[in-house]
């Protein structure tokens, strides 16, 4: 006979998108409102948490490239006690929980406890960047695929290899879009260089979507000198392909750096 307790506590990981509220999908907005507690990271904007219960608990625990952040055991660990103690638990996480959100550590974790937990996808900041510039990440004629890529490995991995991946975008014609890619930003451009062409188009988007956002359009070569001349910081999305020739202002450097609501 099965004594174990009957879980009556849920837990849901739900992307907030990349910043602008408005972005939210609807059954993220249905999630958030029936929390009993949230557990939010720092990159999510404080206009989502307008539909939270006004009883809800709600918890922050920041998750910051560069910054001091909540240790990630110590997350799981308040998921699944939540969870157990009855109650309806909201992960709300930046962009998508499954795109560079550790949401498939988080999930591996509540599972292993007995939990079952749903996802609600959020859009995630590499699309929202790319769509505020008028520009595509696929196109027929000039990218065949797209590659969402970290420039920030775990500790104690290698991490991309940037030369061979130059070479397949390359090759197969892809789209790269990285994230969190700002404090390796030279290496980066160092072994991208060496399988695609300098002139090759790049876009740089800060704060995507948000009405604090800026960008620039420039060339892989001069990647390294934008980022520093324009004063661009983290976090920040790098997209490097000839996708980047649709944006509305290529070929009008006096526009690139204009915010979303006059490239609108």
């Amino acid at each position: 006979m099965n004594t174990s307790p009957v879980l009556t506590g849920r837990c849901t990981l739900v992307g907030a998108g990349p910043g602008d509220p408005e972005l939210l999908t609807l059954k993220a907005v249905k999630a958030i409102a029936s929390a009993t507690v949230l557990l939010v990271d720092d990159l999510v904007n404080d206009g989502v948490l307008v539909h939270a219960s006004p009883t809800a608990r709600i918890v922050h625990v920041g998750k910051r490239g560069g910054c001091s952040s909540t240790p990630q055991a110590f997350i799981d660990k308040l998921m699944i006690q939540a969870v157990q103690a009855g109650e309806q638990v909201v992960r709300l996480k930046g962009g998508d929980p499954f795109i560079f959100g550790r949401g498939g550590e988080e999930v591996e974790h509540l599972r292993a406890a007995g939990i079952d937990v749903q996802v609600v996808n959020g859009i995630t900041s590499g699309l929202a960047g790319m769509s505020s510039l008028g520009a595509p990440l696929t196109h027929r004629d000039h990218a065949h695929g797209v590659v969402f890529v970290t420039g920030h490995a775990k500790p104690g991995d290698s991490g991309t290899d940037w030369p061979q991946l130059a070479r397949t975008a390359q090759q197969a014609k892809l789209t790269l879009v990285i994230y969190m890619g700002v404090s390796h930003l030279d290496t980066i451009t160092q072994g991208l260089l060496q399988g695609l062409p300098a002139a090759t188009p790049v876009a740089i988007v800060q704060h995507a979507s948000l009405p604090t956002q800026r960008q620039a359009l420039t060339t892989l070569g001069d990647l390294v000198g934008t980022m520093d001349r324009e004063g661009l910081q983290s976090p920040s999305i790098i997209v490097v392909g000839d996708v980047v020739q649709g944006a509305k202002a290529w070929g009008n450097p006096q526009q690139s750096l204009q915010n979303t609501a006059l490239l609108a």
